[in-house]
């Protein structure tokens, strides 16, 4: 006598697998520079974090992706090698301002694009000194959750925080350890397969970089 089973369910696209999984699939010479580990976001991260979310939850698989993607823009120089979105269509904004494609974050930086024309932050800086910068004035990480997700796919509106312990300096400005908190919301739109397309968000990049200056725009 035989019985009928149901067949194995499919694995999940590389993209919703994870952070870890896309690093493990990634080829070598993918890499800006060395595999980016993620220790601290598995260590200090989950006891810091204000939300918990359940597994294969709408809010679980957004930060995921978004995980994904801000690995990638930081760590891998192709775009075509990027999983997380379509790289050929792909595009990015802040507060309403320009459109900027895969080809400028490479070229500038994603945080030269994200944090824009700040007093507080300045555009002198290449992709590599931006990312400097940040590592340095947030040696212990700089960690991102999704706080709500407030439209499914394919328009994705979701709430989002941003925070770390300022304990390195931040262009001449000493550090006071002190966790530095920004809050925002993004609009993202993805393809049939939970795929990036675009992404808007929405934030005061001020109020975030003037806890770490005192509010003033002029280094000491």
């Amino acid at each position: 006598m035989t019985t009928q089973t149901d067949p194995p369910a499919a694995p999940a696209p590389l993209w919703l697998q994870g952070r870890e999984a896309v690093i493990a699939a990634a080829a070598p010479d993918e890499w800006r520079d060395e595999v980016p580990g993620y220790h601290l976001s598995h260590t200090v991260m989950p006891d810091q974090r204000t939300t918990q979310h359940q597994a294969g939850s709408l809010e679980a698989i957004v930060e995921s992706i978004v995980q994904v993607f801000e690995m990638e823009v930081s760590h891998k120089a192709d775009p075509s090698t990027w999983v997380s979105m379509v790289s050929e269509r792909f595009r990015t904004r802040v507060n309403g301002g320009a459109w900027a494609g895969s080809a400028e974050i490479v070229e500038r930086g994603s945080y030269n694009i994200l944090i824009g024309d700040s007093v507080f932050y300045g555009q002198g800086d290449t992709f590599e000194s931006s990312h400097e910068v940040f590592h340095t004035a947030f040696p212990q990480g700089f960690y991102w959750e999704v706080l709500e997700v407030l439209s499914p796919p394919p328009t994705v509106a979701f709430k989002w925080r941003h925070w770390g312990s300022f304990e390195g300096e931040y262009k001449g400005f000493q550090p006071n350890g002190r966790q530095i908190e920004m809050f925002g919301m993004s609009v993202a739109k993805v393809s049939d397969e939970l795929k990036l397309l675009e992404v808007e968000h929405f934030y005061d990049p001020n109020a975030f970089l003037g806890q770490m200056t005192g509010g003033c725009p002029v280094a000491h």
